[in-house]
Protein backbone atom coordinates (compact mmCIF):
# COMPACT_ATOMS: atom_id res chain seq x y z
CA UNK A 1 0.00 0.00 0.00
CA UNK A 2 0.79 3.80 -0.25
CA UNK A 3 1.68 5.74 3.00
CA UNK A 4 0.62 9.32 3.09
CA UNK A 5 2.17 11.95 6.09
CA UNK A 6 0.90 15.02 5.79
CA UNK A 7 3.10 17.87 7.94
CA UNK A 8 3.03 22.35 7.69
CA UNK A 9 0.01 22.49 9.47
CA UNK A 10 -0.50 25.18 12.62
CA UNK A 11 -1.52 28.33 13.39
CA UNK A 12 -1.49 31.43 11.18
CA UNK A 13 -3.49 35.02 11.13
CA UNK A 14 -6.14 35.76 8.39
CA UNK A 15 -3.99 36.91 5.52
CA UNK A 16 -1.21 34.63 6.24
CA UNK A 17 0.39 32.06 4.03
CA UNK A 18 1.50 28.24 5.09
CA UNK A 19 2.90 25.40 3.14
CA UNK A 20 1.28 21.60 3.43
CA UNK A 21 3.47 18.61 2.39
CA UNK A 22 2.24 15.38 1.86
CA UNK A 23 5.16 12.74 1.64
CA UNK A 24 4.58 9.39 -0.10
CA UNK A 25 6.09 6.11 0.98
CA UNK A 26 5.67 2.20 -0.18
CA UNK A 27 4.76 2.32 -3.75
CA UNK A 28 5.60 4.40 -6.99
CA UNK A 29 4.25 7.97 -6.38
CA UNK A 30 5.20 9.26 -9.31
CA UNK A 31 2.18 7.08 -11.23
CA UNK A 32 -0.49 8.20 -8.71
CA UNK A 33 -2.58 11.64 -9.58
CA UNK A 34 -2.53 13.32 -5.61
CA UNK A 35 -5.41 15.70 -4.42
CA UNK A 36 -5.85 17.85 -0.96
CA UNK A 37 -9.30 17.38 0.62
CA UNK A 38 -10.16 19.45 4.12
CA UNK A 39 -12.68 18.55 6.66
CA UNK A 40 -14.05 21.33 9.06
CA UNK A 41 -16.39 20.11 12.27
CA UNK A 42 -19.36 19.07 11.33
CA UNK A 43 -18.59 19.69 7.74
CA UNK A 44 -18.61 17.48 4.53
CA UNK A 45 -14.93 16.40 3.25
CA UNK A 46 -14.36 19.20 0.98
CA UNK A 47 -12.20 18.92 -2.46
CA UNK A 48 -9.26 21.63 -2.55
CA UNK A 49 -6.92 20.76 -5.00
CA UNK A 50 -5.56 17.86 -7.27
CA UNK A 51 -2.97 17.25 -9.72
CA UNK A 52 -2.08 14.50 -12.42
CA UNK A 53 0.56 12.24 -12.18
CA UNK A 54 2.72 14.30 -14.88
CA UNK A 55 2.14 17.41 -13.02
CA UNK A 56 0.38 18.62 -16.26
CA UNK A 57 -3.40 19.05 -14.84
CA UNK A 58 -4.33 20.70 -11.87
CA UNK A 59 -7.43 21.85 -10.44
CA UNK A 60 -8.64 24.24 -7.03
CA UNK A 61 -11.69 24.29 -5.82
CA UNK A 62 -14.12 27.38 -6.20
CA UNK A 63 -13.26 28.39 -2.99
CA UNK A 64 -9.37 28.28 -2.81
CA UNK A 65 -8.96 28.80 -6.42
CA UNK A 66 -6.47 31.90 -7.03
CA UNK A 67 -5.50 31.65 -3.16
CA UNK A 68 -3.67 28.12 -2.86
CA UNK A 69 -1.80 26.16 -5.69
CA UNK A 70 -0.77 22.42 -5.67
CA UNK A 71 2.22 20.97 -6.88
CA UNK A 72 4.41 18.05 -6.75
CA UNK A 73 8.27 16.95 -6.70
CA UNK A 74 8.20 13.25 -7.76
CA UNK A 75 11.77 13.01 -6.83
CA UNK A 76 11.66 13.82 -3.94
CA UNK A 77 7.98 12.01 -3.22
CA UNK A 78 6.19 15.10 -2.18
CA UNK A 79 2.94 16.97 -3.07
CA UNK A 80 2.55 20.44 -1.49
CA UNK A 81 -0.28 22.80 -0.90
CA UNK A 82 0.74 26.83 -1.02
CA UNK A 83 -1.74 28.26 0.64
CA UNK A 84 -1.58 31.80 0.90
CA UNK A 85 -4.54 34.79 1.85
CA UNK A 86 -5.62 32.50 4.30
CA UNK A 87 -8.84 33.07 6.26
CA UNK A 88 -10.75 32.18 8.85
CA UNK A 89 -13.11 29.99 7.03
CA UNK A 90 -10.12 27.72 5.59
CA UNK A 91 -9.70 26.37 9.09
CA UNK A 92 -9.99 22.33 8.99
CA UNK A 93 -7.95 19.23 8.75
CA UNK A 94 -6.27 19.02 5.83
CA UNK A 95 -5.83 15.29 3.89
CA UNK A 96 -3.75 14.37 1.40
CA UNK A 97 -4.37 11.30 -0.94
CA UNK A 98 -3.41 9.28 -4.24
CA UNK A 99 -5.24 7.65 -7.00
CA UNK A 100 -3.65 4.81 -8.40
CA UNK A 101 -4.83 5.69 -12.08
CA UNK A 102 -3.04 8.96 -12.46
CA UNK A 103 -5.83 10.81 -13.33
CA UNK A 104 -6.82 13.95 -10.96
CA UNK A 105 -9.87 13.93 -9.63
CA UNK A 106 -12.36 16.65 -7.46
CA UNK A 107 -14.30 13.06 -6.02
CA UNK A 108 -12.89 12.12 -2.80
CA UNK A 109 -14.24 8.06 -3.91
CA UNK A 110 -11.44 7.88 -6.43
CA UNK A 111 -8.72 8.10 -4.52
CA UNK A 112 -7.28 5.06 -2.92
CA UNK A 113 -5.12 6.13 -0.21
CA UNK A 114 -5.31 9.00 2.34
CA UNK A 115 -3.26 10.67 5.45
CA UNK A 116 -4.22 11.18 8.77
CA UNK A 117 -4.79 14.73 8.03
CA UNK A 118 -2.45 17.94 9.42
CA UNK A 119 -5.04 20.78 11.14
CA UNK A 120 -4.41 24.74 10.04
CA UNK A 121 -6.29 27.31 11.78
CA UNK A 122 -6.75 30.46 11.04
CA UNK A 123 -7.56 33.40 13.14
CA UNK A 124 -9.37 36.36 12.51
Amino acid sequence: QVQLVESGGGLVQAGGSLRLSCAASGRTFSSYAMGWFRQAPGKEREFVAAISWSGGSTYHGDSVKGRFTISRDNAKNTVYLQMNSLKPEDTAVYYCAAELYGLASRGRYDYNYWGQGTQVTVSS
